[in-house]
């Protein structure tokens, strides 16, 4: 058990040798194992770790929310002098939402879609203070102003499927706020959204806290996040707090081995994109069987047969404990491994672009505005233009809702443009019919976010990886079971993969499937929408130095998708960040993370949260407010109504993409960057 500081006046919660069992038929399961933990006024603490390593169990526990067929076996939850362990259900109702709140991570799901924002709101005002229907609505009109939504009085009647994701999790954080609790609980409540409004939902819980005095547990598998927004951090593994401590003290003097490892998986900005990221082997241990010793052991370079066959002591350093039998000493210093530069496959012989995009338009019906209005249209892509060269990766970065999830249905003709066109190895694919498509489609692949919903769950993966190759008439069937099994095998699966079923794998192998799926009919070009966007951070550096490792050894082409800045940093070699459908800026990787010449561009570097408490260099100032709606987007530049240095010509004038360098363009009246010139 690690040890907590000295007891204090002011702590709201105390947890001690917490631990959590979950019935499933015959299994059983423990994700929660002798933790221990404080929670003091003011304060917010910290909860990071992989998926499976008890965080979010930690929080149901104390919430008294376990799921069916759950139960704390032991220990204790104080919150002010109250037991929880063993309440009884009707007083921790009033306990729950009044004094301890919570902050889901899916506000889509956790939000009930048939009603209104208001009603929801108000809901726990009337249950737990004993409000009138009428002044439970005042106060969750108060409450929504509050957490910072616009017309909060208009707001009120609107249902979940009307606001962005991120005012969804700000009436999220309303709810929760409404009673003013002492503690609140907020579980992952930043993993879904874009990196600028995950900077202004922390910045708004760490600002409510302070004013209102409350507790905080932040829960999440981001280090960045933990390193800008916590006082204090809890790193867990396995059901157990592995190292606790002050953050700048534990970020500095990192002393368990699975800390340092977490720490050295995080692609960075300034990562040299010559060296492979560092990636934690092997996967978190089964929790429904026996756990001897230390239980990372299996994954640690350092481990020794003590480590797995003794549970390690803990050791405190004043208020910094950890249980290892051999600490680090800071952070890691592994030795890099330089990506090899292979020769370019004897195939890849062209001299132009592979994939060319030409003025492309898309836009989607939506209704009218009003009974006997005009039809409006999204405007989802507006006249974007760029190139691919063979072997080459573009990445395409901006914020959700700003098209390019649009743009890269259109490049595997999965959409068809409302104008302009795509051009695929000298061929327009806009203009082919559905039976021309077929071969070119085979050599245009798509690689999905969401590897869940893209594998058929009632298809074993040996049929999922099958079943492109038997569409195009290749091979045998035993053929086919061969070419399955090399696929596997070049993205590091075992062949036992090919008889298990997609719920049966981890996020991880799931996300090596979906890819060797995208493989399966040797296309030319990649596009990989959000490929890692839901994997933890050890998980996410496997598969993006895997990505790195086949586009080499093919000579793939790749367009990668992502909201997250480090990733595209990370593979492309070109970069075109875009803004409400249109591109702002496009250059090589180097000089647009370099030297952003776009506002939007610099805002967006000044929101990504960097793993280190003290190393927050001064950055540009951060892109703030909503994205405007592509219903009706503003004139001239798309991105003066959130722009610093909008002047009247911006919303008069649309600026075009200029020169900044040869290889580096921008669309702004007033570039950070001198366009044909530099700084």
């Amino acid at each position: 058990m690690i040890p907590q500081p000295a007891v204090a006046t002011d702590r709201v919660l105390s947890v001690r040798d917490l631990a959590v069992e979950i019935r499933r038929g015959e299994r059983l399961v423990r994700p929660v194992s002798g933790v221990s933990l404080d929670l003091h006024r003011g304060e917010t603490l910290g909860i990071v770790g992989e998926t499976g390593s008890g965080k979010s169990m930690t929080g149901l526990a104390i919430m008294g929310m376990l799921p069916s067929g759950g139960r704390v076996t032991q220990g204790s939850i104080d919150f002010g002098g109250t037991e929880l362990v063993g309440l009884d259900p009707a007083t921790y109702r009033g306990i729950r939402g009044n004094d301890i709140a919570m902050v889901f991570q899916d506000s889509l799901t956790a939000l009930n879609p048939t009603r209104r924002i208001g009603d929801q709101v108000a809901e726990p005002a009337r249950l737990h203070l004993g409000l009138s229907r009428r002044a439970a609505r005042r106060r969750a009109e108060e409450v929504l102003a509050l957490v910072g939504i616009p017309r909060p009085g208009e707001r009120m009647d609107d249902h979940p499927h009307q606001l962005s994701g991120g005012m969804r999790q700000r009436v999220m954080i309303a709810m929760a706020l409404v009673c003013e609790p002492k503690v609140v609980i907020a579980d992952e409540p930043t993993t879904a959204l874009d990196v600028t409004i995950q900077a202004e939902i922390l910045d708004l819980l760490d600002d409510l806290r302070s004013r209102l005095g409350m507790a905080m547990i932040l829960v999440t598998h981001d280090m960045g996040v933990i390193a800008r927004h916590a006082d204090r951090v809890g790193v867990m593994y396995a059901g157990r707090l592995a190292e606790t401590g002050p953050t700048a003290d534990l970020f500095e003097r990192t002393r368990h081995r699975y800390t340092q490892a977490l720490l050295a998986s995080i692609p960075s900005l300034t990562h040299d994109r010559g060296e492979e990221l560092y990636s934690i082997g092997g996967a978190p241990p089964d929790l429904s069987a026996a756990q001897p010793g230390c239980r990372f052991a299996p994954r640690c370079a350092a481990a020794t047969d003590e480590c797995r066959t003794e549970q390690p002591p803990v050791v405190a350093e004043g208020a910094h404990a950890y249980s290892c039998w051999h600490p680090a000493s800071g952070p890691v210093r592994h030795t890099a491994v330089r990506i090899a530069e292979r020769p370019r496959p004897a195939a890849v012989t062209e001299t132009g672009p592979r994939l060319s995009v030409v003025d492309l338009h898309r836009e989607y019906p939506a209704g009218h505005g009003s009974w006997f209005g005009p039809r409006r249209t999204v405007k989802a892509v507006s006249g974007v233009s760029f190139e691919v060269a063979a072997g080459e990766t573009f990445g395409l970065v901006g914020e959700s809702g700003c098209g390019k999830s649009s743009l890269g249905r259109m490049l595997v003709a999965l959409d068809r443009p409302t104008a302009g066109e795509v051009v695929f190895e000298g061929r327009s694919v806009t203009t082919m019919r559905p039976r021309e498509l077929g071969p070119h489609r085979a050599r245009l692949q798509m690689m999905f976010q969401d590897s869940s919903a893209a594998l058929d769950p009632r298809m074993r993966i040996g049929a999922v990886l099958r079943e492109p190759l038997a569409i195009q008439g290749i091979g045998t069937r035993a053929e086919r079971t061969a070419t399955a099994r090399d696929l596997l095998a070049d993205v590091g699966l075992p062949a036992t993969v090919l008889e298990r079923f997609p719920h049966e794998l981890s996020g991880g192998q799931r996300q090596r499937v979906a890819l060797a799926r995208a493989l399966a009919l040797d296309p030319t070009v990649l596009v990989a929408d959000e490929p890692v966007s839901a994997l933890d951070v050890s998980i996410r550096s496997q598969v993006l130095n895997l990505m790195r490792r086949i586009q080499r050894e093919r000579g793939l082409s790749s367009v990668v998708i992502s909201h997250d800045l480090a990733v595209v940093r990370y593979l492309a070699d070109r970069v075109g960040v875009m803004y409400l459908g249109k591109l702002v800026e496009t250059g090589t990787a180097e000089e647009v993370y370099a030297a952003p010449a776009h506002p939007y561009t610099a805002g967006l570097l000044a929101a990504v949260p960097e793993a280190s408490p003290t190393g927050q260099a001064p950055r540009a100032e951060r892109v703030r407010g909503e994205l405007p709606s592509p219903l009706d987007p503003p004139s001239g530049c798309r991105f003066r109504t959130r722009c610093p240095l909008a002047t009247e010509v911006c919303a008069e004038v649309e600026p075009a993409l200029e020169d900044v360098t040869a290889t580096h363009q921008v669309a702004c009246h007033f570039p950070l960057q001198n366009k044909s010139g530099g700084a």
